[in-house]
Formats: structure tokens, C-alpha cells, sequence
């Protein structure tokens, strides 16, 4: 049995504060789908998974990869007699071949544009756990990053619930497609000061989440003469780097620093993971690059918390390494992606609606405005409290992403199977059609539609997400797997 509410006094006030941010639309969506989860023959009508950036348009090539390479696992007759030493091996820094394989697999990433020190690398139990050794590393309980808005609604959790940190918003908006301007960077930050809270960095996401686009040279030039003048830190979180799908590319801070004569490269760390990249989120792989050597040997030290489990580096180690495998990867997962997108994109414009023009990411910036009862937070809440009540699809509400303008709404295509993107689709028509009072041709779903770049109708292993009966258990809770 529980404590309660009631005894929250017997518990630590860093177990009891709500920085989590479990009590928010983001997450109050995530439960409305796990209490009743879309299966096309057991439950039709249940709620389609929407709200999670999962990729899983590309898992046949690395079960492929596993089934002819059977080596890579210590579980397998050709893998066991590395079992002894993996089952042993306890050093905090990592297996030596599992970062120089992260290393170079961060370059081609990039296109091979900058190189990756193996050294550098520090683990974590995920983005998650990284973000926050960042920020136990850079920050003081009470200090603040400015992070620019709409932003990850689990940043709250992920750098302030056991730091106690906190985040000031840096004000974007559709005038400009949201781009982080030097205007209010400097508003941001100039308005921290006048509150008296000392400002420790800022913390950027490229590609973003949850705009789905690329930051520019010229901003990221301007981002990082920023930091280097206030001396402050600058976090790149990079986790969906080899998600672009089309123009422009992928630009990385650590190519901007390659350019800049006068830069402070000891106040710049990037964050990475494999969990979108490669669709990894299970095997809580997140990484810590950082340029600044002090940050190296005490992020370290405090990685101890949460490393990657030393079968996991070995497996990856292996498939990493494989340069053939790679390249294919990446540029297939690139190709799959576009179509997604546009698959999705295009059958919204068959209503007429719009998404922020986007390059990558497992999710588009949906516009709903011109649906909206009222134009403030609260008309995009009662929009929204449809969309998962009547519509049965979970989309995350702009609010939930600290967006300064209502009628915005993040939704993810990359974590179901084609034939789910179709019924989402023919929901989201009908239901406009229905508030609309226009008739617009809506395809039925065939349930032997096959898109070009998947060989399956239904795979249940793929299904959105993590498939289950209507009467199957919650499997964990939503807070675990955010994203």
C-alpha cells in the first residue's frame, strides 16, 4: 500500500515536489490512450498513439543486421565466449570499442564533417539521465537555464525535478516560424537578471521538438557568440540529428565552433543518444560529448548512476562499426522518413490543414488554430479534450510545450504501422469535415495497403506503439518512456 498524500512528510522533499510534471495535458494524454489502446481487430475505436516520437520505420533492418551477425551477442553459441568478460567488465568509462564506435557513428551522423574525441564520451541511462548529469555538472540548485520555447515538455523533469534547477522561457513564435532570434535571447536572459536569478547557460534542441526543424549556420553562429559573450554554458541537445529527411541539412554546433576563430569551447556539450537515430529508446543509450575536460572527469565520476549495460555497449559496439550497415541505415531511415512525412502531411492538406514547414524529426507542429472555439489556451484545451475524448487520437496540446500561441499541436507519425497512420488520417478528416460542415472525398482504409517502403500489412511487433489487446495490463508507466 501507498503512502498517500497524506505522509508526504515521511518522504524526501526531492521524491515529493511536482517538478515531474506528471500533472500536465502531455501526460494526461499518454493515459487516456494506456486506458484504452487502438488494436485494429480487438479494439477499433480505442485511442491511436500519437503523442510519442518513437521511430520505428526502419526496425527490419537491424533485425536483419542481428540475424546475420549472431557474434555480436553474448547470448548466441558464436557470441558466448565474450560472456565472461562483458558479465564482468565494470569500468564507468565504457568498453573502449563502444565509444569509439559512438564517436565515429556521431561523425557520419554529420557527414563526416567534424570528428568525435572517444575520450569525450560520457554514459547515461538514456537523454534523460543525460540531460540531468549536464545539468548536476554545470548548475547550483536555484540556478537557471533559458531554454527557447515551444520546448520538450519532459525538460521539466528531465533538468529540474532532482536538480532544482529551473527554466526560463525564451519567447518564439510563428512570425518568423519560431526561429531563437538574438532579440530575445537577450529579453530572456536581461529579464532573469532583473529577478535576480543567476543564469547558468542555455539549452537548445536541433533538430528541434518540437518543430521538426533545423537550426540555420547564421542562428547557430549568433547562439553561440551569445554564450561566449555572457560566459555562460551552452547544452545542444541533438538526440534527432540523423532524422533530417530533406532540406536544408543538418548543421551541428560542433561545425559552428570549427568556424569561429574566438570561441569558448570549454562552455559547449551536446547531447546524444541513440533512441530516435536509431530508434534504441529500450536500450537507454544517451550520451554526454562535452568540450570541457573538468566536465569530462567529474560528468564521469557522477556517471556511475546510470551506465549503459556492458551487453548492450558490446552489441552496439559491433553493429556501429559496421560502416556498410551504417551508411544503408541512414540513408534508408532518411528515405522512409520523408515518405511518412509526406504520406501524413499531405493527407491533412485534404482539409486544409497546415504544419510548420518541417526537414525532420518523428512529428510535425500541427496548425489547428483555425478550429479553435476561441482563440486563447483555454480553446485549445477544449480542442484538445476532443481530439482524445471523441476523435480517440492522442495529440499534445502547444500548451504542454510552453508555446507562447494557442492552436499549435505536436503529432507524431514515425511509432505506428501504415495502415494506423490511414484510420488516424480518415479520424482527423472526419472530424474536420464534421466541424466544418465540408464534405471532403475520404479514402476508407484497405486493409491490404502497402506503402513503398514496407513489406508488411500488419506486423504486431511494430504497431503503434508497443501493441496490446484492449484487456492487456498497463505495461509501465507513460512517465518512463516520455518523449
Amino acid at each position: 500500500m501507498g503512502l498517500g498524500n497524506k505522509n508526504h512528510h515521511l518522504l524526501s522533499k526531492i521524491a515529493t515536489n511536482d517538478k515531474h510534471g506528471e500533472n500536465s495535458p502531455y501526460f494526461d494524454g499518454w493515459k487516456a490512450y494506456e486506458a484504452n489502446p487502438f488494436h485494429p481487430i480487438n479494439n477499433s475505436h480505442g485511442v491511436i498513439q500519437m503523442g510519442l516520437a518513437e521511430n520505428q520505420l526502419c526496425f527490419d533492418l537491424i533485425e536483419k543486421w542481428i540475424r546475420n551477425n549472431p557474434s555480436a551477442s553474448i547470448c548466441t553459441s558464436e557470441g558466448v565466449n565474450r560472456f565472461r568478460y562483458i558479465a564482468n567488465f565494470q569500468d564507468y568509462h565504457g568498453l573502449p570499442e563502444f565509444r569509439n564506435a559512438v564517436a565515429n557513428f556521431m561523425s557520419k551522423v554529420r557527414g563526416g564533417r567534424v570528428r568525435f574525441d572517444p575520450d569525450r564520451i560520457l554514459m547515461s541511462g538514456g537523454a534523460t539521465g543525460a540531460n540531468e548529469l549536464i545539468m548536476f555538472c554545470l548548475a547550483d540548485p536555484g540556478d537557471a537555464f533559458l531554454v527557447p520555447s515551444p520546448y520538450y515538455p519532459a525538460f521539466v523533469r528531465d533538468l529540474c525535478w532532482r536538480t532544482g534547477l529551473q527554466l526560463i522561457p525564451v519567447e518564439c513564435d510563428s512570425s518568423n516560424n519560431f526561429k531563437i532570434t538574438r532579440e530575445a535571447l537577450e529579453a530572456a536572459y536581461e529579464k532573469a537578471k532583473e529577478d535576480n536569478i543567476n543564469v547558468k547557460g542555455l539549452i537548445i534542441t536541433n533538430p528541434s521538438n518540437p518543430l521538426g526543424s533545423t537550426l540555420d549556420r547564421e542562428t547557430l553562429h549568433s547562439i553561440v557568440s551569445f554564450i561566449n559573450e555572457k560566459n555562460i554554458h551552452l547544452v545542444c541537445d541533438e538526440i534527432y540529428a540523423a532524422t533530417v529527411f530533406s532540406t536544408p541539412s543538418f548543421i551541428s554546433v560542433s561545425e559552428v565552433m570549427e568556424d569561429m576563430k574566438c570561441c569558448k569551447r570549454d562552455l559547449v556539450h551536446i547531447i546524444y543518444s541513440l533512441s530516435k537515430d536509431m530508434g534504441l529508446p529500450g536500450f537507454r543509450v544517451g550520451i554526454v560529448y562535452s568540450y570541457n575536460d573538468e566536465v569530462v572527469n567529474q560528468g564521469r565520476k557522477m556517471s556511475s548512476f546510470g551506465l549503459v549495460s556492458s551487453q548492450t555497449q558490446h552489441f552496439l559496439a559491433s553493429m556501429l562499426s559496421d560502416d556498410k550497415f551504417v551508411g544503408n541505415f541512414l540513408a534508408e531511415s532518411s528515405r522512409r522518413l520523408r515518405e511518412r512525412h509526406s504520406l501524413f502531411t499531405k493527407g491533412l492538406e485534404k482539409v486544409n490543414i497546415t504544419c510548420l514547414p518541417s526537414n525532420a524529426g518523428l512529428f510535425c507542429w500541427m496548425n489547428l488554430r483555425n478550429l479553435l472555439k476561441e482563440q486563447t489556451f483555454e480553446g485549445e484545451m477544449m480542442l484538445w479534450r476532443v481530439i482524445i475524448n471523441e476523435v480517440k487520437l492522442n495529440v499534445s496540446p502547444g500548451s504542454s510545450f510552453n508555446c507562447s500561441e494557442p492552436g499549435w499541436y505536436r503529432v507524431c507519425f514515425a511509432n505506428m504501422d501504415d495502415e494506423t497512420v490511414e484510420v488516424a488520417l480518415k479520424r482527423i478528416r472526419e472530424f474536420v469535415c464534421k466541424e466544418t460542415g465540408k464534405k471532403v472525398e475520404v479514402k476508407r482504409w484497405q486493409r491490404g495497403l502497402r506503402l513503398s517502403f514496407s513489406s508488411r500489412r500488419f506486423d504486431e511487433t511494430v504497431m503503434s506503439p508497443h501493441l496490446m489487446s484492449p484487456h492487456s495490463p498497463i505495461p509501465h508507466s507513460p512517465l518512463v518512456r516520455a518523449t
